[in-house]
């Protein structure tokens, strides 16, 4: 694999280069996770796909010890790097500012590949960052690639970040978002009957809210949630735990713990969850649009995207799983070039292409 560069963390996934930099060295979480009689080998390392290692000890060897906080919290966003990686001139990207509803602040948008002479597919994408971080203007250049690839149109929405708003608030951003493109999929060259969600971690979080919004008042159909290691469920890291090496590099459960108590106002992980808040805790998932879940075998999501995949199955929704063995959190993208991110990267493609009903590549 290519040397790994500060620059590639940097250009990561909507805010994950922040998580990883403050998340816990392997060996210090290891030693908190795994049990005394360790099951087998008790190096996190032999556990990852070996392409993979060399990211993981880049992860490792930044930022302090411990999960997020408050002053991490801040120190991270004071320190969000720019978008470095540069533009694409030849694929068009516009900024919308969307009246907000119900006396909501106006929401910004960033429409990517946008020709109103040639409606195609369109793709509403909601970042990532353990709902405390990240930013849609970070993704920009990524989008750009793949609506390049897709032959789509993407928009990636500015949602308000917890805990300065709690769920309520970045639910009905996104919802609004959604509303703008369905109404107005014709000036933004955008086919109404081919409209999917896209979200990594806390954004793949943010699709299934939005999937679910979406079915309950029944304004926008979706031909696809694609959710990228979704953050569904606030009970991991609390009441449910894992040994390691699930979730020792990266997002760790601590990060988990905070970022839902901030997303949702309150402490996670009790016996019960605002309504609508936690993916995980709808009990109804039937009429559901079709789903690709995605995640790696020691992604600390790596049990609750597997459970929401097999209810979304016996709610008789069509649904891919795919689950990496040796893949850490968001390993597709601090690793692109390694064999199991190109493998992943193709999957979440042909997910989307036979949504869009186009040929899918092998």
């Amino acid at each position: 694999m290519n040397q790994v560069s500060r620059r590639a963390f940097a250009i990561a996934a909507g805010g994950l280069a922040a998580w990883m930099s403050y998340g816990a060295p392997v060996e210090a979480l290891a030693k908190q996770q795994l049990s005394g009689d360790g099951g087998g080998d008790k190096d996190p390392f032999a556990f990852l796909d070996p392409e993979l290692r060399e990211a993981a000890h880049k992860i490792q060897s930044t930022g302090p010890q411990g999960g997020f906080d408050a002053k991490t919290l801040a120190d991270a966003r004071a320190h969000a790097p720019p978008m470095l990686e540069p533009l694409l001139s030849q694929v068009p990207v516009a900024e919308h500012r969307i009246p907000g509803r119900g006396g909501m602040p106006d929401v910004t948008v960033h429409v990517i590949n946008s020709d109103p002479k040639s409606p195609r597919p369109g793709i509403l994408h909601t970042h990532g960052g353990g709902y405390i971080l990240g930013s849609a203007r970070f993704e920009v250049p990524y989008l750009q690639r793949l609506a390049q690839e897709l032959d789509c149109v993407v928009v990636t929405v500015e949602y308000r970040l917890a805990p300065e708003t709690t769920y309520q608030g970045s639910i009905e951003d996104n919802y609004t978002a959604l509303s703008w493109v369905h109404a107005n999929a014709q000036e933004i060259g955008i086919d109404r009957a081919r409209i999917a969600l896209l979200g990594e971690s806390a954004g793949g979080g943010h699709a299934a809210l939005l999937a679910q919004a979406a079915r309950d008042r029944g304004e926008v159909p979706l031909v696809l949630q694609a959710l990228i290691y979704p953050m569904l469920d606030d009970r991991t890291g609390t009441t449910h735990n894992f040994p390691a090496p699930i979730g020792s590099i990266g997002w760790n459960a601590a990060s988990n713990r905070f970022g839902w108590q901030a997303f949702l106002g309150r402490k996670p992980g009790g016996p019960t969850a605002p309504k609508g808040a936690v993916p995980a805790r709808v009990e109804n998932l039937k009429g559901l649009a079709p789903a690709f879940i995605g995640v790696g075998a020691v992604d600390l999501f790596v049990s609750e995207d597997i459970d929401y995949a097999r209810r979304l199955v016996e709610a008789m929704v069509p649904t891919e799983l795919l689950v990496l063995p040796g893949a850490f959190h968001g390993f597709d993208r601090v690793a692109p070039e390694a064999t199991v991110s190109q493998v992943f990267t193709n999957a979440k493609l042909n997910a989307l292409r036979r949504a869009f009903g186009q040929p899918v590549k092998i």
